[in-house]
């Protein structure tokens, strides 16, 4: 017996059951007013990296795939000049 692979084939549209995935992504810093990524910017950098002090990923913050290679290195230069620290650890 076959099975008929049509029924599979359903658009994208089907599947959507969400109001959010409709949703269009922009990356923060492609607006026309929008802030310049320099590592002397700590409070900049400090938005974009989470409690244990990783790097949060571009899926989650939806910058793009330049502005976040330019991001990461800007945090990793702030990090190496002692501007920020490589975690978030207060020892008293």
């Amino acid at each position: 017996m076959k099975k008929n692979k049509n029924n599979k084939s359903r658009n994208r549209d089907d599947s959507k059951n969400s109001p959010f995935e409709d949703r269009k992504k922009f990356c923060p810093f492609s607006n026309k007013n929008s802030p310049l990524i320099d590592y002397k910017d700590v409070k900049l950098l400090s938005k974009y990296i989470s409690e244990k002090g990783k790097i949060i990923p571009s899926r989650i913050t939806n910058v793009s795939r330049g502005k976040q290679k330019k991001l990461s290195i800007a945090i990793k230069r702030a990090r190496f000049l002692s501007l920020m620290s490589y975690t978030n650890k207060f020892v008293n």
